[in-house]
């Protein structure tokens, strides 16, 4: 039983992490959000900035090293992927500003619903294009 469980572990690691990691990514958007938005009275659209920069600075570096195993901090290879990284979340954040613009904004919705559910979306199209653009394997 232990041995199966180490072979499915094994053979879905970078899932498992990139879902691990994605969670706390999420659990940072979200928290830095809600801080800024809820407690320190912040703007809508400038809390989601702000959380979403910050969070992106933890995806990159969970992701580079742990995730994908990108070990290279060679300069040239180092911004080839933090472009290709912040280009892709880029992507993903202006729908995630967009889906929280019109959704609070604009249709009054619940904020910290519609964050949650922007997030599950942002996450999968995050994976799917930091696995063929970013950190793909030569």
């Amino acid at each position: 039983m232990i041995d199966k469980i180490k072979e499915l572990i094994k053979k879905y690691k970078f899932i498992i992490l990139y879902g691990i990691f994605g969670v706390l990514t999420t659990i940072i958007n979200i928290g830095v959000y809600g801080l800024l938005y809820s407690v320190l009275d912040v703007s809508n659209v400038i809390s989601n900035i702000i959380a979403w920069i910050v969070s992106v600075l933890f995806a990159f570096i969970t992701n580079k090293l742990w995730v994908f195993e990108s070990k290279s901090f060679d300069f040239k290879i180092l911004m080839k992927e933090l472009g290709s990284f912040t280009a892709c979340r880029v992507a993903t954040g202006v729908l995630d500003l967009g889906i929280m613009f019109v959704g609070v904004d604009l249709l009054k919705g619940p904020a910290i619903i519609l964050k949650i559910a922007s997030n599950i979306i942002v996450i999968i199209l995050n994976y799917v294009m930091s696995k063929i653009f970013v950190f793909k394997k030569k």
